[in-house]
């Protein structure tokens, strides 16, 4: 796996999930999407989240199928307080990190759970989702005591 040798050991890594929250990738993926969420055990700092997401474009890169993405990474940054995601779409609500690479609070941690803000996509909305976050920043929190 290309990004554990760039990010190091996996901390957790969810089940597969069935992407079924939005048709927005089946013209370039198809119609049987499958999601996870994987977290590692290396913490960085935050202020390398655009270089991240360029990473990660990259990968999706190596694995285009008649200029098509096969694989799509999103990358995050989860810390107590709340889950950003990075994009490369500007938008209303996102802050630009540099490098054409913008930054947006997906989730909130209040009353101990992640919430959702007025953006966030209908699958980072869902119970399901909000549970492996939850449990991720049970382990960030771990680390971070140690």
């Amino acid at each position: 796996m290309l990004v554990r040798d760039k990010f190091g050991p996996i901390d957790f890594e969810s089940e597969l999930l069935d992407f079924s929250f939005s048709n927005y990738y089946n013209k370039e993926m198809g119609s049987s999407i499958k999601k996870f969420f994987v977290s590692f055990e290396q913490l960085i700092e935050p202020d390398s989240l655009a270089a991240v997401k360029l990473y990660t474009n990259s990968v999706e890169q190596q694995f285009l199928e008649l200029g098509k993405r096969k694989i799509n990474i999103d990358p995050g940054l989860l810390c107590q307080s709340r889950f950003i995601l990075a994009s490369t779409k500007d938008s209303s609500h996102r802050i630009p990190l540099g490098l054409g690479i913008y930054a947006e609070i997906t989730l909130m941690f209040e009353h101990g759970t992640f919430r959702p803000v007025e953006w966030t996509y209908p699958d980072y909305k869902s119970p399901g989702y909000i549970k492996i976050l939850n449990e991720i920043r049970t382990i960030y929190a771990a680390e971070l005591k140690s």
